[in-house]
């Protein structure tokens, strides 16, 4: 076992994020700076008070911590798998993970009906751009049940929850549905769900639900191992039905806050 020492106050007093940061710091083999630490304890204090925290049920911070390793580190609930060539990833401390567009993915482990069919959120956090034809998550095995994120043409941006692949999907602008931003579904009943994409405002739209597929969720693809994205995703969360403004506010402190303690 490695031994980080420690010495003084280092900012934080939500055992949640202790936790977190010891085993993200047991990986990276070093502490991580105050502030970066803070920037996490700040976001999970910052997620109880506003209520949302329950909600989240699979979570990583892919950023702030030293190696990939410690990245995929899990805030909440399982640790996510990577595939696809190993060389192929892109960690930046400041920006999040980067898949190389045509193999690399994470696996979520955590299958897409675990929570109820009419309480699911999916939600991820990118720092660069979506570009076109390519997923950011999605359920595998498409049809009935299929959850994800994602963009079909340069004025499409997609999200879905529990209902079927070959339905409708939803937004349009391209030049708010591309850029930086949280992207995200979250549904609360049957007959619609809530979108955030990009800077566009959270948004609800009517799409029933009529199963949850069992697959786990993926990221940096639609799922299907095909759309493979090369966007940096800097955070991602998968859960019951939740506020997607106020998440939208709290990871955005904290990418920025981390990208502000890193020299």
């Amino acid at each position: 076992m490695t031994l980080i020492v420690k010495s003084g106050f280092n900012g934080m007093t939500d055992a949640d994020a202790i936790a977190y940061v010891n085993e993200v710091e047991l990986l990276d083999g070093e502490p991580l700076e105050f502030a970066v630490g803070k920037a996490i304890n700040d976001f999970v204090v910052g997620c109880k008070l506003d209520g949302i925290w329950p909600a989240i049920k699979a979570s990583c911070i892919l950023a702030g911590a030293r190696t990939l390793a410690g990245a995929l580190v899990p805030l909440v609930g399982a640790a996510p798998t990577k595939f696809g060539t190993e060389g192929g990833w892109t960690y930046n401390r400041k920006t999040g993970l980067q898949g190389n567009g045509t193999n690399n993915y994470l696996n979520s482990n955590r299958a897409s009906n675990a929570d109820g069919l009419n309480t699911h959120h999916t939600a991820v956090r990118l720092t660069n751009s979506l570009a076109n034809n390519q997923g950011l998550s999605g359920t595998v095995g498409a049809g009935a049940g299929y959850s994800g994120i994602g963009r079909f043409s340069l004025t499409y941006f997609w999200s879905r929850s529990n209902n079927n692949a070959l339905g409708a999907a939803v937004g349009t602008n391209a030049s708010g549905h591309s850029g930086a931003g949280l992207y995200g579904f979250s549904r609360a009943s049957s007959a619609d769900i809530s979108y955030k994409a990009g800077t566009v405002a959270v948004t609800t739209t009517a799409l029933a639900s009529i199963s949850a597929n069992s697959g786990n969720t993926l990221f940096f693809n639609s799922g299907n191992n095909d759309n493979y994205t090369t966007s940096q995703i800097a955070f991602y969360s998968i859960g019951e039905a939740l506020d997607l403004a106020k998440l939208d506010t709290r990871v955005t402190a904290l990418i920025t806050a981390i990208g502000a303690a890193i020299p």
